[in-house]
């Protein structure tokens, strides 16, 4: 299932799709829990962070990820060790660019829908640099 956009010879996925709805249901959820929302789709060289929050003196990196089975295992079980380095770099030129003086925390935010129900599970700190 293909969805087009306004942009002419552009189409999206259903995957993306789903991707970006889920990335607007994290950002609604962290705002509800008293989160600023920074940046959204923060891109530094090969890296994208889906968002940059920040609660008291943290700078909070999240990753979404929202998967319709848990088959090949839960959403955040596919955050791997590349995908962590390029957070890490992009996080850090993020945190020069604006000269900031915070510590970091790497969160996931994963999705879990099955037969229409969105389950979210927020896993603060779920990982931590190399």
């Amino acid at each position: 299932l293909l969805f087009w956009t306004s942009q002419p010879n552009f189409i999206m996925s259903e995957s993306y799709t789903f991707g970006q709805i889920a990335e607007q249901r994290a950002v609604t959820y962290l705002k509800k829990t008293g989160y600023d929302i920074l940046e959204q789709n923060y891109r530094y060289r090969k890296a994208e962070i889906d968002i940059i929050a920040r609660k008291d003196n943290f700078i909070i990196v999240v990753e979404v990820k929202a998967r319709s089975s848990s088959y090949f295992g839960a959403p955040e079980s596919f955050v791997n060790r590349k995908k962590i380095q390029l957070l890490v770099m992009a996080i850090d030129a993020y945190i020069q660019k604006n000269d900031l003086d915070v510590e970091v925390r790497f969160d996931i935010i994963s999705y879990l829908v099955e037969n229409g129900k969105w389950t979210r599970e927020h896993i603060e700190n779920a990982f931590y640099p190399f």
